[in-house]
């Protein structure tokens, strides 16, 4: 599927001056790579003018009279490409392209990751994402119906991918709208935390996001978009939810009992079932005494109440994870007091562009320059692949390990405690209680431009330490016997991420539930598919969240590709049903709790959402991105049970 990808641009009239302006707000070693599409000549790999790499989001940079050289040699490139009818030179060779890898990230990009990137920059305008059904017949596709759960960013994905390949499809929602995670958490201040130029379908660019890090309703009318240009959202039954499924051997059909929007229920057979309802879709409340007992409103974040009014309140938050650092800074513009009750404090990684706006220029040439747009989302992904994962490993001879985990790690707590310094200023009560006293990345990592600290540091913002004992009908009683007065309760608590596919029964061969084969440590060959669950493919499944790298998108396109290879297999092949092997399952299970007890996320006394209530990662992929690229581009039939 190639309708959004547009490498060469679109072709444009505007005069020189207003292409002047427009680069002004580029991005200097994306230009000089559209440079060589326009030109066909590569000389300017060998010059003078070099990218540096950069590390995190900081780099050196140019000196703005290189930086002035590039534009005006784009300026003319592009007058020409204008003159002459928008035609352009023949494409870089693969050789080429590598070189531009590296020249563009001032970096060495190894050979083992060319065919990963190539394939996320679509250079040649076509989606290699999309598994080529050529061999399965129209009659063998209409035999098969195939259930997906939920209408969020995978659950659309596999919906999108099942339409082009003629397959018979419904898709439940629980909600009445499209969009999951962007439906559901309309809270002030909601936004990504990945730069949205990577944070969308690799077959459908946005060249139009108004920010770099978009806020929900432009996230949501995204996936919406997506719904209806794709021809999805016929196939979407809405306020429609998953009771149970049993698989039915002799059928080969999973039997779903589905409850509609009236609260009646009704039983349906399908041959698959693909799960896409994610890990961060049903609200942890924490066990508070007296919780109920509160005489204000008091709601999740993830279920904000609009119809209360904050302005004039005394308005209690409590958490102070991913959801709290972007809501905090909102309320507190409308409270009268605000209360922040923290467990823990939180790292963060300093972004200047979190909340800055597109520049219409920006825009412009993400929309019309020849293959910019490709290379700022390679150069985007690039610093955000598995360079990082070095200092996420355990260092067992590094003696410091209560605060970092190897020498690397350490110096991002040096530099991100330098920063916290910075924004606190001379306030040593409040810098204590923000620094985090576990190593960084233990947690999920957080975002901030200045917005957090700066709205802790506000008179009327009060961050609170001291723990909870319970919450009475006037707000929040602390362990030390204190009362904090209170109107509203916010509780940004975060997810119950452990539990898998809840609250659905999923019955499987031979009777098991899944409830009960996984118990507290939920698992999936590749995050994916489960021995004695037969025909079933999880998205965002167990052992499959990003904290080290990359974007979610691209780890479901990953996985919806791997279930249409097999679901391509299935249909190809004449067999009813496909199973994981409990053998390939269990080794795979094994690798990843080896792995993932070397990284950082399993630092011992850290509580996060990435571990279970035993302490064990049951969240977390601890793989290169270039490895679970590989393993999921096809289905080895060998690691499956065919009947």
């Amino acid at each position: 599927m190639s309708e959004g990808i547009r490498p060469q641009g679109e072709p444009f009239d505007d005069d020189d001056e207003t292409v002047a302006e427009a680069l002004e707000s580029a991005n200097i070693p994306a230009l000089l790579m559209s440079l060589v599409h326009l030109t066909g000549e590569t000389e300017v790999l060998r010059g003078p003018i070099r990218p540096t790499k950069v590390v995190g989001r900081m780099s050196p940079g140019m000196p703005k009279s290189e930086k002035a050289e590039v534009r005006a040699m784009l300026l003319e490139a592009l007058r020409d490409y204008r003159d002459r009818g928008f035609t352009l030179p023949p494409p870089p060779s693969s050789e080429t392209i590598h070189r531009m890898m590296s020249f563009a990230t001032g970096d060495d990009v190894p050979a083992e990751y060319v065919p990963m990137m190539r394939e996320e920059m679509a250079l040649d305008g076509c989606d290699a994402r999309e598994v080529s059904w050529d061999d399965v017949p129209p009659e063998a596709r209409e035999k098969v119906r195939v259930l997906v759960i939920g209408a969020g960013m995978s659950g659309l994905l596999a919906a999108i991918r099942l339409e082009e390949h003629g397959v018979p499809y419904d898709v439940v929602e629980k909600n009445d709208a499209v969009g999951g995670t962007w439906l559901e958490n309309s809270y002030p201040g909601c936004r990504v935390d990945v730069a949205n130029h990577f944070y969308c379908y690799s077959f459908e660019p946005n060249p139009d996001w108004t920010e770099y890090f978009a806020r929900q309703p432009e996230l949501r009318a995204y996936f919406e978009g997506c719904a209806t240009k794709y021809g999805v959202r016929p196939h979407i039954r809405f306020r429609t939810e998953v009771v149970s499924a049993a698989w039915d051997e002799a059928r080969s059909v999973w039997d779903v009992r589905l409850r509609g929007p009236d609260g009646r229920e009704e039983e349906r057979a399908y041959h698959v079932v693909i799960s896409g309802v994610g890990q961060l879709n049903r609200p942890r409340l924490p066990e508070i005494e007296g919780r109920e007992t509160f005489a204000g409103p008091w709601f999740h974040s993830a279920r904000w109440d609009h119809e209360v009014p904050l302005e004039g309140k005394r308005v209690g938050v409590i958490g102070t994870g991913a959801s709290a650092l972007q809501l905090v800074p909102e309320v507190a513009k409308r409270a009268e007091r605000l209360h922040v009750f923290q467990r823990s404090g939180a790292w963060m990684s300093p972004n200047p562009s979190y909340h800055r706006k597109v520049p219409a220029g920006k825009r412009w040439l993400l929309r019309h320059v020849p293959y910019y747009a490709r290379w700022y989302r390679f150069l985007l992904f690039w610093p955000a692949s598995d360079g990082l994962l070095p200092s996420l490993i355990v260092d067992p001879a590094w003696p410091h390990q209560h605060r970092s985990v190897n020498e690397q790690n350490d110096q991002v707590r040096i530099a991100f405690t330098e920063y916290m310094k910075h924004q606190i200023g001379g306030d040593p009560e409040l810098l204590a209680k923000v620094v985090p006293t576990y190593p960084p990345f233990v947690k999920r990592m957080l975002q901030d431009n200045g917005s957090w600290l700066g709205a802790l540091t506000q008179d009327h913002v009060e961050l609170v330490t001291d723990p909870i004992a319970r919450i009475t009908p006037r707000g929040v009683e602390l362990a030390g016997g204190r009362l904090v007065d209170l109107d509203v309760i916010v509780f940004a608590t975060g997810f119950l991420a452990n539990k898998f596919l809840w609250p659905m029964k999923i019955v499987g061969r031979n009777g098991a539930t899944l409830r009960e084969v996984w118990g507290e440590d939920p698992f999936a060959y590749l995050g994916i598919t489960v021995p004695r669950f037969p025909n079933l493919f999880c998205l965002y499944g167990p052992g499959t969240n990003l904290a080290h790298a990359g974007s979610i998108i691209f780890h479901s396109e990953c996985q919806v590709r791997y279930v249409m290879g097999c679901l391509r297999a299935l249909l190809r092949d004449g067999h009813a049903s496909m199973e994981c092997r409990e053998d390939v399952a269990a080794a795979y299970e094994k690798r990843r709790l080896e792995a993932t007890e070397r990284t950082v996320w399993a630092h011992r006394g850290t509580r996060s959402w990435y571990k279970n209530d035993a302490g064990r990662v049951t969240t977390v992929s601890p793989w290169r991105l270039v490895d679970y690229w590989g393993w999921t581009r096809e289905p080895d039939l060998g690691d499956f049970e065919l009947r």
